[in-house]
Protein backbone atom coordinates (compact mmCIF):
# COMPACT_ATOMS: atom_id res chain seq x y z
CA UNK A 1 0.00 0.00 0.00
CA UNK A 2 1.49 3.35 -0.92
CA UNK A 3 2.51 5.31 1.77
CA UNK A 4 0.60 8.15 3.34
CA UNK A 5 1.96 11.95 3.05
CA UNK A 6 1.68 13.38 6.50
CA UNK A 7 2.74 17.18 5.41
CA UNK A 8 -0.17 19.32 4.38
CA UNK A 9 -2.52 16.81 5.12
CA UNK A 10 -6.12 17.60 6.01
CA UNK A 11 -7.20 15.31 9.56
CA UNK A 12 -10.39 14.33 10.97
CA UNK A 13 -9.50 13.17 14.59
CA UNK A 14 -12.03 12.08 16.75
CA UNK A 15 -11.54 12.08 20.59
CA UNK A 16 -9.70 15.23 21.04
CA UNK A 17 -10.71 16.36 24.59
CA UNK A 18 -8.37 14.74 27.02
CA UNK A 19 -4.92 16.42 27.30
CA UNK A 20 -3.29 13.20 28.18
CA UNK A 21 -5.02 11.44 25.53
CA UNK A 22 -3.99 10.07 22.38
CA UNK A 23 -6.22 11.92 20.37
CA UNK A 24 -4.48 15.04 21.50
CA UNK A 25 -0.94 13.71 21.09
CA UNK A 26 -2.44 12.93 17.68
CA UNK A 27 -2.88 16.44 16.62
CA UNK A 28 0.28 17.43 17.97
CA UNK A 29 1.70 15.07 15.77
CA UNK A 30 0.25 16.11 12.71
CA UNK A 31 1.09 19.63 13.08
CA UNK A 32 4.47 19.38 14.17
CA UNK A 33 4.51 17.02 10.62
CA UNK A 34 3.32 19.98 8.95
CA UNK A 35 -0.62 19.36 8.44
CA UNK A 36 -2.08 21.82 7.11
CA UNK A 37 -5.85 21.48 9.06
CA UNK A 38 -6.28 19.26 11.64
CA UNK A 39 -10.27 18.99 12.72
CA UNK A 40 -10.65 17.73 16.21
CA UNK A 41 -13.33 16.69 17.76
CA UNK A 42 -14.91 16.79 21.41
CA UNK A 43 -18.67 16.37 22.33
CA UNK A 44 -17.74 19.66 24.28
CA UNK A 45 -15.78 22.15 22.15
CA UNK A 46 -15.11 24.32 25.13
CA UNK A 47 -12.49 21.74 26.44
CA UNK A 48 -10.61 22.44 23.07
CA UNK A 49 -10.32 25.82 23.44
CA UNK A 50 -6.65 25.48 24.46
CA UNK A 51 -5.79 23.14 21.46
CA UNK A 52 -7.12 25.64 19.07
CA UNK A 53 -5.27 28.22 20.39
CA UNK A 54 -2.24 25.74 20.01
CA UNK A 55 -2.63 25.03 16.37
CA UNK A 56 -2.69 28.95 15.45
CA UNK A 57 -5.26 28.85 13.07
CA UNK A 58 -4.73 24.73 11.87
CA UNK A 59 -7.01 23.20 14.37
CA UNK A 60 -10.52 23.20 13.94
CA UNK A 61 -12.72 22.43 16.65
CA UNK A 62 -15.74 20.09 15.56
CA UNK A 63 -18.50 19.37 18.07
CA UNK A 64 -19.37 15.46 18.26
CA UNK A 65 -20.89 13.27 19.97
CA UNK A 66 -19.58 9.88 17.98
CA UNK A 67 -22.89 7.54 19.47
CA UNK A 68 -25.14 10.70 17.16
CA UNK A 69 -25.45 8.61 14.23
CA UNK A 70 -27.44 11.78 12.20
CA UNK A 71 -24.70 13.69 12.37
CA UNK A 72 -21.88 11.02 11.33
CA UNK A 73 -23.93 10.52 8.53
CA UNK A 74 -22.72 14.40 7.27
CA UNK A 75 -19.77 14.15 8.28
CA UNK A 76 -18.19 13.45 4.46
CA UNK A 77 -20.20 16.88 3.26
CA UNK A 78 -19.42 18.98 6.05
CA UNK A 79 -15.41 17.93 5.58
CA UNK A 80 -14.67 17.43 1.90
CA UNK A 81 -11.37 18.63 2.35
CA UNK A 82 -10.50 15.61 4.35
CA UNK A 83 -8.14 12.75 3.30
CA UNK A 84 -7.16 11.66 6.74
CA UNK A 85 -9.84 10.43 9.67
CA UNK A 86 -8.06 9.23 12.17
CA UNK A 87 -11.27 7.02 14.59
CA UNK A 88 -9.36 7.40 18.28
CA UNK A 89 -12.13 7.87 20.30
CA UNK A 90 -12.73 5.17 23.10
CA UNK A 91 -14.70 3.80 26.12
CA UNK A 92 -13.84 1.85 28.85
CA UNK A 93 -17.25 0.68 30.39
CA UNK A 94 -18.44 -0.97 33.87
CA UNK A 95 -15.49 -3.94 34.21
CA UNK A 96 -17.99 -6.47 35.80
CA UNK A 97 -16.63 -9.48 35.76
CA UNK A 98 -18.93 -11.36 33.11
CA UNK A 99 -19.60 -8.22 31.72
CA UNK A 100 -22.39 -5.50 32.13
CA UNK A 101 -24.98 -5.25 29.51
CA UNK A 102 -25.44 -1.80 29.31
CA UNK A 103 -21.27 -1.11 29.60
CA UNK A 104 -21.46 -3.27 26.54
CA UNK A 105 -23.60 -2.16 24.66
CA UNK A 106 -22.13 1.31 24.93
CA UNK A 107 -18.95 0.45 24.66
CA UNK A 108 -19.94 -1.22 21.48
CA UNK A 109 -21.60 2.31 19.98
CA UNK A 110 -18.00 4.36 20.81
CA UNK A 111 -15.74 1.41 19.96
CA UNK A 112 -17.23 0.08 16.81
CA UNK A 113 -20.07 1.54 15.51
CA UNK A 114 -19.06 5.13 15.20
CA UNK A 115 -15.55 4.18 13.57
CA UNK A 116 -17.79 2.23 11.23
CA UNK A 117 -19.91 5.08 10.29
CA UNK A 118 -17.50 7.82 10.84
CA UNK A 119 -15.28 5.72 7.53
CA UNK A 120 -18.50 5.17 5.46
CA UNK A 121 -19.43 8.93 5.72
CA UNK A 122 -15.57 9.93 4.77
CA UNK A 123 -15.18 7.29 2.18
CA UNK A 124 -16.62 8.47 -0.65
CA UNK A 125 -14.41 11.99 0.12
CA UNK A 126 -11.24 10.08 0.60
CA UNK A 127 -11.61 7.90 -2.49
CA UNK A 128 -11.23 11.79 -4.35
CA UNK A 129 -7.99 12.49 -2.72
CA UNK A 130 -4.62 10.66 -4.73
CA UNK A 131 -3.40 10.10 -1.00
CA UNK A 132 -5.95 9.55 1.58
CA UNK A 133 -5.51 7.19 4.60
CA UNK A 134 -8.16 5.57 7.69
CA UNK A 135 -6.84 5.29 11.18
CA UNK A 136 -8.49 2.85 13.41
CA UNK A 137 -6.83 3.24 17.34
CA UNK A 138 -7.85 -0.30 18.25
CA UNK A 139 -6.36 -2.35 21.55
CA UNK A 140 -3.70 -4.98 21.89
CA UNK A 141 -7.05 -6.06 23.61
CA UNK A 142 -8.51 -6.62 20.46
CA UNK A 143 -6.04 -9.90 20.35
CA UNK A 144 -6.67 -10.83 23.89
CA UNK A 145 -9.24 -10.48 26.62
CA UNK A 146 -7.97 -9.05 30.23
CA UNK A 147 -9.25 -9.02 34.04
CA UNK A 148 -11.48 -5.64 33.83
CA UNK A 149 -11.64 -5.48 30.63
CA UNK A 150 -14.30 -7.85 29.34
CA UNK A 151 -16.57 -6.34 27.46
CA UNK A 152 -13.92 -3.42 26.35
CA UNK A 153 -11.90 -6.34 25.47
CA UNK A 154 -14.90 -7.67 22.93
CA UNK A 155 -15.35 -3.92 21.46
CA UNK A 156 -11.67 -3.75 20.59
CA UNK A 157 -11.42 -7.49 18.46
CA UNK A 158 -14.84 -6.59 16.46
CA UNK A 159 -12.80 -2.90 15.74
CA UNK A 160 -10.01 -4.90 14.71
CA UNK A 161 -12.75 -6.96 12.46
CA UNK A 162 -13.74 -4.38 11.37
CA UNK A 163 -10.22 -2.82 10.52
CA UNK A 164 -9.72 -5.78 8.41
CA UNK A 165 -13.23 -5.25 6.41
CA UNK A 166 -12.38 -1.39 5.69
CA UNK A 167 -8.82 -2.24 4.08
CA UNK A 168 -10.29 -5.17 2.08
CA UNK A 169 -13.09 -2.47 0.77
CA UNK A 170 -11.06 0.21 0.67
CA UNK A 171 -7.97 -0.30 -1.35
CA UNK A 172 -9.37 -0.61 -4.46
CA UNK A 173 -9.87 3.34 -4.06
CA UNK A 174 -6.22 3.15 -2.99
CA UNK A 175 -6.85 4.36 0.87
CA UNK A 176 -4.69 3.25 3.24
CA UNK A 177 -6.39 1.71 6.71
CA UNK A 178 -3.91 1.30 9.25
CA UNK A 179 -4.75 -0.24 12.64
CA UNK A 180 -2.98 0.35 15.81
CA UNK A 181 -2.79 -1.84 18.63
CA UNK A 182 -1.59 0.30 22.25
CA UNK A 183 -0.87 -1.84 25.20
CA UNK A 184 -1.01 0.26 28.60
CA UNK A 185 -1.08 3.70 27.86
CA UNK A 186 -1.04 6.67 30.30
CA UNK A 187 -3.93 8.52 29.90
CA UNK A 188 -6.73 8.71 32.27
CA UNK A 189 -8.73 5.73 30.79
CA UNK A 190 -6.01 3.57 32.12
CA UNK A 191 -5.50 5.16 35.84
CA UNK A 192 -6.76 2.11 37.02
CA UNK A 193 -3.56 -0.45 35.19
CA UNK A 194 -0.67 -0.45 36.99
CA UNK A 195 1.76 -1.65 34.64
CA UNK A 196 4.62 0.05 32.42
CA UNK A 197 3.02 2.59 30.21
CA UNK A 198 3.87 4.20 26.62
CA UNK A 199 3.03 7.89 26.61
CA UNK A 200 0.24 9.43 24.81
CA UNK A 201 3.35 11.14 21.96
CA UNK A 202 5.41 7.98 22.02
CA UNK A 203 2.04 6.31 20.42
CA UNK A 204 1.12 9.28 18.13
CA UNK A 205 4.37 9.59 16.63
CA UNK A 206 4.46 5.49 15.77
CA UNK A 207 0.93 6.36 14.18
CA UNK A 208 2.45 8.88 11.71
CA UNK A 209 5.48 6.66 11.30
CA UNK A 210 3.31 4.07 10.03
CA UNK A 211 0.98 6.51 7.79
CA UNK A 212 4.60 7.60 6.05
CA UNK A 213 5.58 4.31 5.49
CA UNK A 214 2.59 2.36 4.80
CA UNK A 215 2.55 -0.27 7.53
CA UNK A 216 -0.72 -1.49 8.36
CA UNK A 217 -0.47 -2.63 11.53
CA UNK A 218 1.30 -0.86 14.64
CA UNK A 219 2.55 -2.48 17.98
CA UNK A 220 3.54 1.19 19.63
CA UNK A 221 5.26 -0.12 23.10
CA UNK A 222 6.87 -2.75 24.35
CA UNK A 223 3.65 -4.49 25.72
CA UNK A 224 1.75 -4.47 22.71
CA UNK A 225 4.87 -5.83 21.08
CA UNK A 226 5.63 -8.28 23.39
CA UNK A 227 1.38 -9.73 23.12
CA UNK A 228 1.51 -9.31 19.52
CA UNK A 229 4.46 -11.84 19.20
CA UNK A 230 3.02 -14.30 22.32
CA UNK A 231 -0.89 -14.34 20.12
CA UNK A 232 1.46 -15.23 17.02
CA UNK A 233 3.62 -18.04 18.45
CA UNK A 234 0.97 -18.96 21.02
CA UNK A 235 -2.74 -17.57 21.34
CA UNK A 236 -3.84 -19.77 24.00
CA UNK A 237 -0.48 -19.26 26.43
CA UNK A 238 -1.22 -15.94 25.75
CA UNK A 239 -4.39 -15.87 26.60
CA UNK A 240 -4.00 -18.03 29.98
CA UNK A 241 -0.96 -16.06 30.77
CA UNK A 242 -2.62 -12.44 31.04
CA UNK A 243 -5.89 -14.47 32.58
CA UNK A 244 -3.53 -14.71 36.12
CA UNK A 245 -2.95 -11.17 35.85
CA UNK A 246 -4.20 -8.92 38.68
CA UNK A 247 -5.76 -5.71 38.93
CA UNK A 248 -6.57 -3.50 42.03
Amino acid sequence: MTAFQTKNSVAFVTGTNRERGIGRAVVRALLKRGARKVYATARDTSQLVDLVREGEGRVVAVALDVTDERAIAALGERFADVNLVVNNAGLFGNPAPLGDASAAAQEMRVNYTAPMLITQSFAPILAKHPSSAVVNVNSIASFVNFPLGTTYAASKAAAHSLTQAQRRELAPAGILVVGVYPGPTDTDMADAIKLDKASPSSVAEAVLDALESGTEYVYPDPISQSWSQAHQADAKALEREVATMMFP
